[in-house]
C-alpha cells in the first residue's frame, strides 16, 4: 500500500468516525455538524466571490510575513552563528523575547502599527523568525571544521567562506526552519484576523460566521480550507527539500 492510499484510508476513516459521532446525537448538529454537512458548504465556498478575497488576503499576508521572516532571520542568524562575541551579547535578549506569544502582542501591534493588514503581518513576522533564526544557527554549529580550515588554507577570507561552504551546508537546516516558520505564520495570520477582526481573511470569515446565527458548518468549513492551506504549503516545501538537498546528510540520515 502506497504512502498516499495510506493516508487516504486513514482520512476516510477519520470522516467515518466523525459523521458517525456527530449523527449519534450526542451533540446536537448544530454545534458539531457532520462532514457531509461541512463539505457540501466547503464546495460552495469555493464559488463565494467574497470567501475567495478572504482566501486570497490571507495567503497574501502570509507570503509577506514569511519573506519578510527569511530576509531577517537567515542574515541574522549567519551573524549569531559566526561570531560568538554577538551571540553572547544577543542571549539574554533572544532567550527573552522568543517565548512572549505572539496572540499577546495584538493590543501593542494595533498600536504600534495600526489595525490593518499590518498587524497580522508583524505578528506573523514576530512568531516565524525563530524557527529560521535558530535552525541557521544551529546549523553553522554543525558544520565539520575541517571544511572550513580547508577553505581557508586555500587563501579563502570570512566572507567566501560563509558564502561557498557554510551557507551551502546550511541551506537544508534553514530550508527546515522556513517550513517550520511557514506553518507558524499561517497560524498567526489566522488568528491574528480571528482575534484582532479585520477587513477581510480566513480568520474574519470564521469570527463572521460564528457570531450571531452561529453558522458552525460555515465555521468548521472556513476551519477545513485554513488546513488544507497549511497541507498544501509543507507539502510543496517538503518537495523543495527533497529535490533540492538530495545530497544532505540529513536527508540521507532521516531516510
Amino acid at each position: 500500500m502506497t504512502k498516499t492510499l495510506r493516508g487516504l484510508v486513514g482520512l476516510l476513516g477519520f470522516l467515518i468516525v466523525w459523521e458517525a459521532f456527530s449523527r449519534s446525537g450526542i451533540v446536537p448538529q448544530q454545534y458539531f455538524p457532520p462532514p457531509s454537512t461541512v463539505l457540501a458548504q466547503f464546495a460552495e465556498l469555493l464559488g463565494d466571490r467574497s470567501f475567495l478575497l478572504d482566501l486570497i488576503a490571507t495567503v497574501l499576508a502570509w507570503a509577506i510575513a514569511l519573506s519578510v521572516s527569511i530576509a531577517i532571520a537567515v542574515p541574522a542568524g549567519l551573524l549569531l552563528g559566526s561570531v560568538r562575541w554577538v551571540r553572547v551579547a544577543t542571549r539574554a535578549i533572544i532567550e527573552f523575547l522568543r517565548p512572549i506569544p505572539s496572540v499577546a502582542l495584538i493590543p501593542l501591534a494595533i498600536v504600534l502599527v495600526g489595525a490593518g493588514p499590518e498587524t497580522k503581518i508583524t505578528l506573523a513576522v514576530y512568531a516565524s523568525v525563530w524557527p529560521i533564526l535558530f535552525n541557521t544557527i544551529y546549523a553553522l554549529d554543525e558544520i565539520d571544521p575541517v571544511m572550513v580550515d580547508t577553505a581557508r588554507s586555500f587563501g579563502l577570507g570570512r566572507g567566501r567562506v560563509m558564502f561557498t561552504v557554510a551557507l551551502p551546508n546550511a541551506a537544508p537546516f534553514v530550508l527546515t526552519g522556513i517550513r517550520m516558520s511557514a506553518a507558524v505564520a499561517l497560524i498567526l495570520v489566522v488568528s491574528t484576523e480571528f482575534l484582532a477582526g479585520g477587513a477581510s481573511g480566513l480568520g474574519t470569515f470564521v469570527l463572521d460566521a460564528s457570531t450571531g446565527a452561529g453558522r458552525m458548518d460555515l465555521v468548521l468549513a472556513g476551519t477545513l480550507v485554513a488546513g488544507i492551506v497549511g497541507y498544501l504549503i509543507n507539502e510543496a516545501l517538503e518537495l523543495v527539500h527533497k529535490r533540492g538537498f538530495r545530497w544532505s546528510a540529513v536527508d540521507r540520515e532521516a531516510a
